[in-house]
C-alpha cells in the first residue's frame, strides 16, 4: 500500500509578505497568513502657514499685475511720449534761438559800426473828431 506523502508548503520569511498580510496564530494554536485591517497612521498635526508664505503669496500676483499694466499703459502712451519728446526738442531749439539770436546780432554790430548815427526815434502824434472825421497829425523826430 502507497502512503501519501505531505506536501511541504515554503515557508515566506517575513520580509516577503505583501502589505496588509500577516502570520497570525488562530485560537486553536494553527499560524496561517490572514489579511489584516491596517491600522490607522496618526494624524499629522497641522502645520500653520507662516506670514511670510501668506504675504508672497499674495504679493506675487498683485506684482505681476503691475507690471502687466504697466506694459499696457506704456504700449498705449508710447505715441504720445514720441510727440512729447517731439515737443520738448523744439522747445529747446525756439529757447536756443531766442538765446543765440541777440548774441549773433550784437556781434554784427561790431566795433567798426561805433561811430556812426545814432538810431532815430519817430513819434505820430494823430487825433480825429468823430467816426469819419478828417485825422491831423504831427510827427516828431528825435
Amino acid at each position: 500500500m502507497v502512503y501519501p506523502t505531505a506536501i511541504q508548503q515554503p515557508v515566506m520569511q517575513p520580509t516577503e509578505l505583501p502589505p496588509g498580510v500577516e502570520m497570525v496564530t488562530l485560537p486553536n494554536g494553527y499560524r496561517t497568513l490572514a489579511y489584516t485591517q491596517p491600522t490607522a497612521p496618526e494624524p499629522v498635526a497641522v502645520q500653520p502657514i507662516p506670514a511670510w508664505a501668506k504675504t508672497t503669496a499674495l504679493l506675487a500676483p498683485t506684482v505681476g499685475g503691475g507690471i502687466a499694466a504697466a506694459g499696457f499703459g506704456i504700449s498705449y502712451a508710447a505715441p504720445g511720449l514720441i510727440a512729447m519728446t517731439e515737443a520738448l526738442w523744439a522747445a529747446i531749439a525756439l529757447i536756443a534761438a531766442g538765446v543765440i539770436a541777440p548774441m549773433l546780432l550784437r556781434v554784427g554790430r561790431g566795433a567798426g559800426n561805433r561811430g556812426a548815427a545814432p538810431v532815430q526815434h519817430v513819434t505820430q502824434n494823430i487825433s480825429a473828431s468823430g467816426l469819419f472825421g478828417r485825422a491831423t497829425g504831427t510827427i516828431n523826430n528825435r
